[in-house]
């Protein structure tokens, strides 16, 4: 009986294998054919314009990133190379090329452009505003991406995350910060609403991009700026020249940078190569955020044993920039619907997501963290 069962197992399974021959014959013609229809899709070039120089090599790495992984998913057929700020255009035109379509996507901050439509900053980051974290949570999973592309689409572009640097530090000073009357008439490179709020508490702003900071603040043409974290701040070599570094960096909590891509030149692309794009942003959009927490660190270090001086930003200066900060939104909302629903979602999600924080992650980090 065992015998006459496995004879017929192995008849069966005789059987099966022949069979599965045959499909897999058929399968190879028909893998042959797909390869072949792999083979007709088209050859697509792209030039992509950042709005951060190449030395700066995770923030603007974000682009390469991007450009690889598309590479990759598209077997080699649709390539973008990227151009650092300058090549192709200055920093600040990166939306409005994109926009008109003479380059079909750029990379870079949106509180650049909060001269064109206030509501940009949201795109990217506000003073005493959401974290890395909460700003992905906000974006994918909340109305972020919705409402911020209704602001995109008058400008002809769909925008995607593309970074985060996470919470940046206060920036660099030449003088000691000791309450907010110090900062009248203090010269300083920052932009976007943190800039705004500044110029309320009386500093004079100035806005320069990555490459032009330091020449500024060692002629003395400003007494302080403000870039990222530590790992960009070394880069840029700051510390040589202002020895005071405050923290946090209360204007930007969680910028997050994004891919800006031309809306005819989208719709252009196979619905594939949409789909490879869309992947490749996410990846470097998560992936800066893992690199900076990687890198700053050991930065931190090493500029400590340059005569760096940490410093925190006192509680009275922190204070009334909480209260501008939330003044000057209260404003705009009023004077504008399209502002207002942008504010009030992301307030809203700012005010839900913080309460989960600060029963979690807060109250874990200022246990854990105490003996640093």
């Amino acid at each position: 009986m065992l015998i006459m069962k496995r004879r017929d197992f192995v008849k069966k399974a005789s059987i099966g294998a022949a069979g599965s021959a045959i499909l897999a014959g058929c399968g190879s013609s028909e893998d042959e054919g797909g390869a072949a229809a792999v083979q007709t899709r088209p050859r697509i070039n792209w030039r992509l314009t950042s709005s951060f120089p190449r030395a700066l090599d995770t923030i603007y790495g974000a682009a390469e990133v991007l450009a690889d992984r598309i590479s990759k998913l598209t077997d080699g057929r649709f390539q973008i190379r990227s151009f650092q700020a300058g090549e192709l255009v200055p920093y600040d035109q990166v939306l409005e090329t994109v926009r008109k379509g003479t380059v079909p996507i750029g990379h870079s901050a949106s509180y650049y452009f909060v001269g064109l439509n206030p509501a940009l900053a949201f795109d990217c980051t506000v003073p005493f505003g959401l974290t890395a974290r909460q700003y992905n949570a906000w974006m994918y999973y909340g109305d972020g991406l919705k409402l911020t592309r209704e602001i995109f689409a008058d400008f002809n572009i769909l925008n995607f995350p593309g970074g985060n640097t996470g919470t940046q530090m206060g920036g660099w000073f030449r003088n000691q910060v000791n309450s907010l009357a110090d900062l009248r008439g203090l010269r300083m490179r920052i932009p976007g609403l943190g800039g705004k709020v500044m110029d309320e508490m009386g500093v004079t702003v100035q806005v320069l991009a990555g490459g032009d900071i330091y020449p500024a603040l060692e002629r003395g043409t400003i007494d302080a700026t403000e870039w990222s974290g530590p790992y960009d701040d070394e880069k840029l070599g700051f510390y040589q020249v202002a020895h005071n570094y405050y923290y946090p960096g209360w204007w930007e909590p969680g910028p997050g940078l994004s891919f800006y891509v031309n809306r005819k030149a989208w719709n252009a692309l196979p619905s594939d190569y949409q789909a490879a794009l869309e992947a490749a942003a996410a990846e470097a959009n998560v992936g800066m955020m893992a690199s900076y927490d990687a890198k700053n660190p050991a930065a931190l270090a090493r500029l400590l044993q340059n005569d760096v001086q940490l410093r925190k930003f006192p509680d009275d200066l922190m204070l009334e920039a909480e209260r501008i900060a939330r003044d000057l939104q209260e404003r705009e909302a009023a004077a504008d619907p399209s502002y207002r629903r942008i504010y009030e979602s992301y307030s809203s999600w700012r005010k839900n997501s913080n309460r989960w924080f600060s029963t979690s992650e807060l109250t874990y980090a200022t246990f854990a963290f105490r003996h640093t």
